[in-house]
């Protein structure tokens, strides 16, 4: 890793997320004993720590919402794999037609139940399943308009990636697509190195210490693994899918959208 610069530039104030508690998961000064996990403690903070973790995320949710609601077909599913706490699927419910059916789809009990207190908060009525599913396993997939990977499939074990999307794009429809949002590694180990300053500077300028840095980054050490710009397209190429373009990019977090 390389070594941390100070952070330059003005600070970023970054409101707390709604529904969510400020996110201090890393800054107690305990041993780490574990990899990091979804469970309840992340749950409470799930919301607040993606806005200050990921650059420009409610850009992300606007771009995905507005590209899913042009190829979500009445009568067919939409699916979030990862959904977390729902955020995306609230978003989705403002701009998607009525007739499409949700399938909100996460490994973790606490993160499906946080989404379903969103859910119902933000008074989503349309039809939507909520389903408990380990990504690492094979799932089923069936008339799919949309299907939704955001800051997912770099958590799923690279031995089973291409099983899974092999598995999203059977079951997709034609003209169907799949919108990934991925971290990205680059080869190049000047950029990578370059890329990685400039996103902890930007963690520091949304309030993390470079303490709670370090920890997170050596809890998601060995369970967020990312894959090449060019890795991620090939992927979704052989899995059968005609045609890849990026729609947004930012030093290194991309994101795809791939149609059937």
């Amino acid at each position: 890793m390389p070594d941390h610069q100070s952070a330059k530039g003005t600070p970023r104030v970054v409101p707390l997320a709604l529904d969510s508690d400020p996110d201090r998961l890393f800054s107690e000064k305990v041993a780490r004993e574990r990899d990091f996990r979804f469970d309840d403690k992340t749950a409470q903070v799930f919301d607040d720590m993606v806005e200050r973790s990921v650059p420009f995320y409610t850009e992300m949710q606007r771009m995905t919402t507005e590209l899913a609601a042009d190829f979500a077909v009445p009568g067919s599913n939409l699916y979030d794999f990862g959904c977390a706490t729902g955020t995306t699927l609230i978003a989705l419910d403002k701009t998607v037609d009525p007739g499409v059916r949700f399938v909100g789809v996460d490994n973790s009990v606490d993160m499906l139940g946080k989404a379903h207190e969103k859910l119902k908060k933000a008074n989503v009525e349309r039809a939507c399943a909520m389903v408990e599913a380990d990504l690492n396993k094979p799932v089923e997939v069936e008339n799919a308009s949309v299907s939704l990977l955001l800051l997912t499939l770099q958590f799923i074990r690279p031995l089973y990636r291409e099983r899974f999307v092999k598995a999203i794009a059977a079951g997709t429809n034609e003209r169907g697509c799949l919108i990934l949002i991925e971290k990205l590694t680059s080869p190049d180990t000047l950029f990578n190195r370059l890329f990685i300053d400039y996103y902890y500077n930007y963690k520091r300028w949304n309030g993390y210490s470079d303490t709670e840095i370090a920890r997170k980054r050596e809890a998601l050490e060995n369970v967020l693994i990312p894959y090449r710009e060019e890795e991620n397209r090939d992927l979704l190429l052989n899995a059968g899918f005609k045609s890849v373009e990026v729609f947004f990019r930012w030093y290194n977090f991309c994101g795809f959208i791939a149609v059937k």
